[in-house]
C-alpha cells in the first residue's frame, strides 16, 4: 500500500480577486488499484463534476476583495491506495475505445512517425494491436525519446519530442499515443503517481493505455519510460486523450499579478505486516 501526499501551492505578487480551478486529483478504485481513503483540501468549496472520460473531476472557486489580501492558494490531495499490479484489464464503463483513435493537439499522429512505428514493429497498415506489439513499441519509444528534464514543456507536442529525441515521461507518453493512433490502435494518456526510492523525480508520472482487444474493450497499461507494463508502483489518477485533457490542476484567475507555482509529491510505502 502507498501513502500519497500531493501539495500544490500558488503564490501571487498581488491580491487574487477571483479564481476557478478544475482538478483531476482523485484516484478511482478499479482493476489496477484499490483506493482505501482519499481527500482533497482546498480554500473554497469542492464540487464534483460529471465524469466525462471516466475520471473523477472536481472544481472550486474563490472570490475575494482586494482588501482581503489573498496572495496564496494551497491545494492538498492525499490518501492511501493499494495498487493491484494488474496491467491488462477490461474497461466497459468508459468511453468506447474508438474514441481514443481521434487526434489531439499534444498527441497528433504524423505520417513520418507512423512509418517509423511500422518499421520498428514490421507491421503492415491496419495490423491489430497485441500486448507484445505494444510493449515492443514502448521499448522503441524509450530508446528514441531519451528521458531528460529541462528540455521540453507542458505544450511540447508528440512530433516535437519525437524529432528532438528527448523529453520527460509526459513526452514519451504523447509520442507513444500518437504512434498508436497512427497505426489505428486506440490509445490514451494516463496521469498518476509512481513510487521508486531511486527515482523521486517520477513521483508525478505519466504512461499509456493501449487497447489490445477493441471488441472486449480490453486495455494494456504501459509505462513507456521504463518500457514495461504498469505494476504495484503505479497509481492511476486520470486517463484522457492527452495531458491537456487531464491536467492535475487547471484554471483561470483575475488579479494576483505574477504567479509562482510549487508542486511537491511525497509517496511512502505502508507495511501492513
Amino acid at each position: 500500500m502507498l501513502s500519497i501526499r500531493h501539495l500544490t501551492r500558488y503564490r501571487y505578487t498581488e491580491p487574487l480577486l477571483y479564481s476557478v480551478q478544475t482538478l483531476h486529483l482523485w484516484p478511482s478504485s478499479g482493476p489496477c488499484q484499490r483506493v482505501v481513503d482519499w481527500s482533497i483540501q482546498v480554500p473554497g468549496r469542492l464540487s464534483e463534476l460529471p465524469a466525462l472520460q471516466g475520471n473523477r473531476e472536481h472544481s472550486f472557486s474563490l472570490s475575494a476583495r482586494a482588501t482581503d489580501r489573498l496572495t496564496e492558494v494551497l491545494v492538498v490531495a492525499q490518501g492511501r491506495v493499494e495498487p493491484t499490479g494488474v496491467a491488462e484489464f477490461d474497461d466497459t464503463a468508459g468511453l468506447p475505445p474508438a474514441f481514443y483513435r481521434r487526434s489531439s493537439v499534444l498527441a497528433e499522429p504524423h505520417p513520418r512517425m507512423t512509418a517509423w512505428a511500422r518499421e520498428q514493429l514490421g507491421a503492415a497498415a491496419g495490423a491489430s494491436p497485441t500486448p507484445q506489439g505494444a510493449l515492443a513499441l514502448a521499448e522503441a519509444v524509450a530508446q528514441r525519446v531519451r528521458y531528460r528534464t529541462g528540455n521540453t514543456g507542458v505544450e511540447t507536442t508528440a512530433l516535437e519530442a519525437f524529432d528532438w529525441g528527448l523529453g520527460v515521461c509526459q513526452d514519451q507518453a504523447h509520442v507513444m499515443v500518437a504512434l498508436c493512433r497512427g497505426l489505428g490502435w486506440p490509445a490514451r494518456y494516463v496521469s498518476g503517481y509512481f513510487f521508486a526510492q531511486n527515482e523521486p523525480e517520477l513521483a508525478s508520472h505519466a504512461w499509456v493505455d493501449v487497447c489490445v482487444d477493441e471488441a472486449r474493450s480490453r486495455w494494456l497499461s504501459v509505462d513507456v519510460t521504463h518500457a514495461c507494463p504498469t505494476d504495484r508502483r503505479h497509481v492511476r489518477l486520470a486517463a484522457a486523450t492527452d495531458y491537456a485533457a487531464c491536467l492535475p490542476i487547471r484554471g483561470m484567475r483575475r488579479g494576483g499579478g505574477q504567479e509562482a507555482l510549487d508542486v511537491r509529491v511525497q509517496i511512502e510505502p505502508i507495511d501492513l505486516a
